[in-house]
Formats: structure tokens, C-alpha cells, sequence
């Protein structure tokens, strides 16, 4: 119990909203993003504790790989935290259309996004949001810069540039070329194909045409990514077969491996395990042709939604709106840094490596993945199938156009283009 100040009733306490709460009411937020423990627990979290006395959080996160099967148990069997991190588009809508998520197009934070940015967890109609939007991530390669300067290579723009890069690297024999594994598979496919296949569809211009039909996983420009990655295995080292996640990124914080194919939610995980071990670069996935139009992932990749089945709905929802606020995307943006906030109003990243990804915007155009939204809600669901697909490509048991067959090949089975 804690005493309420300035006249209010003893055993209550006032919220900043100007809910009284009888005692201290916590929260749980169930998330995959078990990296970002310590910050939420040292940055985040004291951070809204202290300006909302009476409301206690605890962060408690799942592995990656886990979170959508523990998370799902979890809500079936009423024992969910009170807070949901929701992964974009078709996984988060579900949870809302199944009654799981509860509405929140009524926050005042909401006006703090604009419609794009609230797109990912939002119906298909935009009327009704269901998620707080926190950050996007880009994609790209990051890379040991005394390495490259060891071996004599410069961050290749060009996709020739870059095998002459790998080439060189693993002639020289010190570092595996690249840190990669396809034991977990969603690495070969969100960190591979999602990767560089933008610059080869054309971003959103090839994703919105799969959605109206007019284009197919088996066209050349699907193709091509697949035949790009499959390349890629010669230079991943030995047993990259059965390499981890985790492997890989020992592999490069170590300083073993000299490019890691990346996501910038990594910056910060790194930058701890590396420490003034060397310094990272980061470069942008390399165009087919000198002179092509850039491409990158800008993906909207994680929010916060409310349990419908919360019995601290009124305590969560006044999380949700510090989570909209400008406080928070300011602490979040650098405190996690890599991810980037979705706020219309600009925040200052003080990170030199997430800078470099965020440049990559001023001549890139921006697309999201192409599997996440609408294309994953049937069976068999393509994001999967697109894991499992781009790790045998790299492995070398199934062909490029083997698994683009394959995957159109499931995607009609039950997906029928909008008229």
C-alpha cells in the first residue's frame, strides 16, 4: 500500500491519468524480444515508473523462435500477460479478429502515428487499431570494419562487388566470409531472400502486384533472389548446416566472421557482446546493376497491444499511451537503437551504426516483407514456407525454381488475387 498524496485517501494511489488504485497494480508484457531484457528493465520500465507511481511492469519475454506458439497457448488458456508485443500484419490481426487484442483506435496516442506507420496492426480497412506502433527495422549486412581493412575490401555496392568481396575474404583465410546459419531457417528467409530480394522485385511495386495477381513467386524478378542466395553457400563455413541463430551471432561478435546478413535490431545485442572488440559498419543489400534503383526491408516490426482478457485494462492502457508518446519513442529509439521509431515527429538516434541504416532511406525506396501481409493467412502460410524454402536453397537441396514453384504452388491453393 502507498500513502496518496495531496488530500487523496490513504491506501490509494493516483495515477497519472487520474485513475486511484487501492494498491500498487502490475503489469506483464509478453514479447520475443528476449535481447532487450536488461534495457527494459533498466531503462524502459524505471522510466515510466517513476512519472506513474502505483502501476509496476515486468517484462517477460520468450524466444523468437517460440514467442507465436507460447503466446497463443497462453491467451487460449487465459494465463497471458496483460500487455501483448504484436508482430505486424496478418499474426497480430488474427489475435484481433479472434477477439484477443482489444481495440485501441480510441487512444489519444493514436494520433501520434500516421495512418502508414499503424498500417501493420490495423484491419484492412483502417478503422480500427489495435496496437501501438513502436519501431521499424531495416535490413542490410553489417561487417567488422578491421576485417575489411585486414583483407582489402571495401563495402561492395554492386551484387559482383559483393562476391568479389566474399571471394577475397575467404581467400585470405582468417574470418569466414559470412555468418549465417540455416539450422533455425527464418535466418536464410528474413535475413536472406527478404533481404536483398527487394532490389529485384522492385519493393513494394513487385509485393502489392503478388497481391493483385498480376505477378507470381515464379516470375524471373521472384526467382532471382533465390538463385542469389543459393551462392551464398560457400561462404558461410563449415556446418553452417547446422548453425543456429545464436551461432551466428557469436560467430560475428567474436570476430570470426567479417559480414553478418542483418537486421539493425541487432545493433544494440552487438554493441555489448562486441564492446571495443572492433568497430561495425553496416552497408545496404548491393543492386544487381551499377546504377539500379535501391531497395530496402524498412520493416514495421513490433507494437504493444492490450489483452482483451486483462483484468488491468485501465492500468495498460495508460502504458499504451506512454508507449504512444514522444517520452517514449525519444528513450526507446536510443536506448534500443536499430529500431526506429514510427511517430510522425522525427527523433535524434544518437547511434553512429543505426544512423548508417537510417540514411539508406534518403536514396532507397522503403518496402516491408513481402510474405506479411494478407499472403500468410492461409495454409500452407508462406512466411513459413518461404523459411523453409530459402534454408534449402542455401543448403542446395532444393532448386531456386524448385522452391518458387512450390511456394506459388501452396499460395494458390487458397489465395485468390482481389478483383
Amino acid at each position: 500500500m502507498r500513502i496518496a498524496l495531496k488530500g487523496f485517501l490513504l491506501g490509494t494511489t493516483l495515477l497519472a491519468g487520474g485513475a486511484a488504485f487501492a494498491q500498487d497494480t502490475t503489469l506483464t508484457i509478453e514479447s520475443w524480444r528476449n535481447d532487450d531484457l536488461a534495457i527494459w528493465q533498466d531503462k524502459i520500465i524505471p522510466a515510466f515508473e517513476a512519472s506513474h507511481p502505483g502501476i509496476k511492469v515486468t517484462f517477460s519475454p520468450s524466444a523468437p523462435t517460440e514467442y507465436n506458439a507460447a503466446l497463443n497457448s497462453k491467451l487460449d488458456a487465459g494465463s497471458a500477460g496483460d500487455l501483448i508485443t504484436c508482430r505486424p500484419f496478418d499474426a497480430s490481426l488474427e489475435l484481433f479478429s479472434k477477439g484477443k487484442l482489444t481495440d485501441l483506435t480510441g487512444l489519444k496516442a493514436m494520433a501520434n502515428f500516421s495512418d502508414i506507420a499503424k498500417a501493420a496492426w490495423s484491419t484492412d480497412d483502417g478503422k480500427q487499431t489495435f496496437c501501438v506502433p513502436m519501431a521499424s527495422v531495416i535490413h542490410g549486412f553489417i561487417y567488422n570494419k578491421a576485417a575489411f581493412a585486414e583483407v582489402g575490401v571495401e563495402p561492395p555496392k554492386t551484387e559482383a562487388e559483393f562476391f568479389a568481396v566474399l571471394q577475397k575474404i575467404k581467400d585470405n583465410g582468417t574470418y569466414i566470409p559470412m555468418a549465417m546459419g540455416t539450422n533455425d531457417q527464418w535466418e536464410a528467409a528474413t535475413m536472406g531472400y527478404q533481404n536483398i530480394g527487394p532490389n529485384y522485385w522492385k519493393g513494394e511495386e513487385g509485393r502489392l502486384a503478388l497481391l493483385k495477381g498480376t505477378q507470381k513467386l515464379t516470375d524471373d524478378d521472384w526467382v532471382q533472389p533465390f538463385r542469389e542466395i543459393a551462392k551464398w553457400k560457400d561462404y558461410l563455413g563449415d556446418g553452417f548446416e547446422a548453425q543456429t541463430y545464436p551461432d551466428s551471432q557469436n560467430l560475428f561478435t567474436l570476430g570470426r566472421a567479417a559480414i553478418y546478413p542483418a537486421g539493425s535490431w541487432e545493433i544494440s545485442p552487438f554493441r555489448a557482446q562486441i564492446g571495443n572488440g572492433f568497430e561495425m559498419g553496416a552497408f545496404p543489400p548491393p543492386v544487381p546493376t551499377e546504377g539500379d534503383q535501391c531497395y530496402i526491408s524498412d520493416h514495421p516490426d513490433i507494437a504493444l497491444g492490450l489483452n482483451a482478457a486483462s483484468k488491468n485494462a485501465d492500468a495498460a492502457k495508460q502504458f499504451l499511451e506512454w508507449v504512444g508518446s514522444p517520452e517514449f519513442a525519444t528513450l526507446y529509439g536510443n536506448a534500443l537503437p536499430g529500431f526506429f521509431p514510427l511517430q510522425k515527429d522525427a527523433v535524434t538516434i544518437e547511434d553512429p551504426l543505426a544512423q548508417e541504416f537510417l540514411s539508406w532511406r534518403k536514396t532507397c525506396e522503403s518496402t516491408i516483407r513481402s510474405t506479411y501481409q494478407i499472403l500468410s493467412r492461409g495454409t500452407p502460410n508462406l512466411e513459413n514456407e518461404t523459411w523453409n524454402a530459402a534454408a534449402n536453397v542455401i543448403r542446395g537441396t532444393e532448386t531456386p525454381e524448385a522452391a518458387a514453384k512450390r511456394l506459388q504452388e501452396g499460395l494458390d491453393s487458397w489465395f485468390k488475387p482481389a478483383e
